[in-house]
């Protein structure tokens, strides 16, 4: 039976496969909290610059290191916010409040939406594929291109690849790949 994976609440299938999307989360939280700190670096910024370095401190100590594209897709959100902001835009964009009415101008939001977008569904993918567990060992079947023979040895083994000239890690046997 596989144990659970600390922080992530999935399985933990193998070495490659410990680091979960909860580290993942994390970090998205720390890059999210170090880009809106570089956004607002003029008011309250420096405060979450300094909480982000801490926590990244901290999540590299603890956690895998393969979780740290979750930083990157962290982005995605003050980016996601900044879209949100200017909904209205582009132009001039008119409220009314108490007393008569406050305009703004705003920016197009879809710039701000695709980065995000990207920037998120990236920092997944590359997650994803950090994950998966790499093909070790000797590989059974049909080599691509001609000149490889396969297919049961002298000793009724189908591990070796007895291509000729091949005597890489023995391979190979003396007389098996003339």
């Amino acid at each position: 039976m596989s144990g659970i994976s600390g922080m992530s609440g999935t399985r933990d299938d193998g070495p490659g496969r410990a680091a979960g999307w909860g580290w993942f989360l994390a970090w998205l939280l720390v890059g999210a909290c170090g880009g809106i700190g570089l956004a607002a670096i003029l008011t309250v910024g420096v405060v979450f610059v300094v909480l982000a370095a801490v926590a990244a401190v901290f999540l590299l100590r603890t956690g895998p290191g393969r979780a740290v594209v979750g930083g990157v897709s962290g982005v995605a959100l003050p980016l996601f916010y900044l879209a949100y902001l200017n909904r209205g835009g582009p132009g001039e964009v008119c409220h009314a409040v108490p007393g008569g009415q406050s305009c703004t101008d705003e920016y197009m939001p879809v710039p701000f939406l695709v980065a995000g977008a990207l920037v998120l569904v990236a920092g997944c993918v590359i997650h994803v594929m950090t994950g998966r567990p790499r093909a070790s060992g000797p590989r059974v079947g049909k080599l691509a291109g001609a000149g490889h023979a396969r297919g049961p040895g002298p000793d009724g083994s189908h591990l070796r690849d007895r291509t000729p000239g091949n005597t890489r890690l023995g391979q190979c046997l003396p007389n098996d790949c003339t």
